[in-house]
Formats: structure tokens, sequence, C-alpha cells
């Protein structure tokens, strides 16, 4: 993350995390949702077209997830619409503001 209150107001507002821990940690960020724990360090420099982090987040309510966002008005990737793949999983993906790729799946 380049910044941490635009990263926690992203993951918190949009997407429905809550912090975790007790403790705010200068350069660090921990949120978390259901089972789900993200970690953040905080790098400046980072330059978001040229970040290539990712993380793959398993749910058990894909459509659900997927509605509240539109909802919400949450920027859908645009190659990352809700879409039953090939290899049996239905998915979605999203960018945070570093670009951090979101990819959220459920089996069908």
């Amino acid at each position: 993350m380049r910044n941490k209150a635009l990263t926690r107001g992203y993951y918190i507002g949009q997407l429905g995390f809550q912090e975790s821990g007790n403790e705010d940690y200068e350069g660090y960020l921990m949120l978390k949702k259901d089972q789900i724990e993200l970690h953040f360090f905080e790098f400046k420099e980072l330059d978001p077209h040229e970040n290539y982090g990712q993380v793959y987040i398993r749910t058990d309510d894909i459509e659900g997830f997927y509605q509240s966002l539109l909802d919400r008005k949450v920027g859908i990737h645009p190659n990352g619409h809700l879409h039953t793949k090939p290899w049996g999983q239905k998915e979605f993906s999203l960018l945070d503001p570093d670009h951090n790729l979101l990819t959220f799946g459920q089996a069908v």
C-alpha cells in the first residue's frame, strides 16, 4: 500500500472489511472479513501500474457479494465481471487503489 488511510478506507468502506487487532502499527495494516485476514505494508514508492500483487479469495456467496459491490458502485475490473470459468469456478475481479488484483471465486 502507498497510503494507509486510502487502503483502509477502500477495504472498510467499499468491501466491508474491518480492522484486525487492537494495535495501530505505523506503516502496517491488518484487515479482516469473515475468515479472511489481509496484511498490508507501506511501500510509498510503489507504482500502481507496475504492481503485480494479487490474491484469490474463496467465498460461499459469490453472487450476493458481487451484487452488494455493484449496489455500492464499487468498480469491477473491466475484464473481471462475474463469470463461470472453464475450470469450474464462478469468479469476478477488481483492483484496489494500488492495483492489487483481487479475485473472488466460488466452486460451481
